[in-house]
């Protein structure tokens, strides 16, 4: 992604993985082929790939840099974690801070890790392994995580709800590491990082999940992390994936979402829109799309 500036912040994303991934209909099982098809002008090819039929997703982390702090939003799946649910995961060995490392980012340099919710795919690079023991990846950085959510696996962790399928218990390898070690922020709706940067509810993918607003020069971006997958969900938010935590909720926050943004001059920034992932929702009269940059 080419680095976007919004007034004095700059928006740079680093990247896990990208490419063609799920079927439509195994991410979205309330889309149609039918349906699918009414989009394909402006799917195919960058979210849709036209050789194997699989939508083109993304795993990546963006980095915000204001004049004051270092902002990193999820981390992904992470390196050497066992995730015998996924096999593409278990044990990677994930290029993510190599990529920062290329955008010039350390680190040591991190000041805060917002993590948009605490599923798998966006915890995995808050610890590493060290010595046989996993330790807060960046050792300078304050974690945040909505306490709705936190409290929400913290249940599940003490066998009090049942477990979700493909977590493969990275709570406890990517979450409660980062508490034990003093670095965690429990934070609540409307936290400010700093002047323009606030966290919003937007629950429904997960109990807590968040998105973060990023305001500066007059200009407006929105971090939406999973509150849509894949962007023909402009098109048709009442698809929710198979991985929301409670569909009626997160299909009436996405369509609110969606009513919200459209045919404005917000930039939506999702968790796995690929490149390139910066865009807008337009209203074309019967449906939204999303225009990328």
């Amino acid at each position: 992604m080419t680095p976007l500036h919004l007034g004095d912040v700059s928006i740079t994303r680093a990247i896990e993985a990208e490419g063609p991934s799920f079927f439509p209909g195994f991410l979205l099982p309330d889309s149609t082929e039918e349906a699918l098809a009414g989009e394909r002008d402006w799917l195919v090819p960058r979210h849709l790939d036209p050789a194997s039929q699989r939508f083109v997703m993304s795993l990546h982390s963006y980095v915000i840099r204001t004049p004051r702090h270092t902002i990193l939003i999820d981390t992904c799946v992470g390196s050497d974690k066992e995730r015998p649910s996924t096999k593409l995961w278990h044990r990677l060995q994930s290029p993510l801070l190599n990529q920062l490392a290329v955008a010039g980012v350390a680190p040591e340099a991190v000041d805060f890790v917002l993590c948009t919710h605490l599923h798998v795919d966006h915890v995995g690079w808050n610890t590493r392994l060290a010595e046989g023991r996993w330790v807060p990846t960046f050792p300078n950085a304050r974690y945040l995580f909505h306490a709705n959510e936190y409290a929400h696996w913290e249940s599940m962790e003490a066998g009090e709800a049942e477990h979700s399928g493909g977590q493969d218990d990275c709570f406890a390898d990517s979450v409660l590491p980062v508490m034990e070690a003093g670095q965690a922020l429990l934070v609540r709706d409307g936290h400010q990082i700093e002047d323009g940067l606030t966290i919003e509810p937007s629950p429904g993918h997960s109990p807590g999940h968040v998105c973060l607003d990023l305001q500066s020069g007059g200009r407006r971006a929105i971090f939406s992390g999973d509150l849509m997958h894949h962007p023909v969900q402009c098109a048709y938010p009442e698809w929710n994936s198979r991985f929301c935590f409670d569909p009626a909720q997160s299909r009436a926050t996405r369509q609110r979402f969606i009513a919200d943004h459209a045919d404005s001059d917000t930039f939506i920034l999702a968790a796995h829109f690929a490149d390139p992932v910066a865009g807008r929702i337009v209203d074309n009269g019967e449906r939204c799309k999303f225009t990328t940059l």
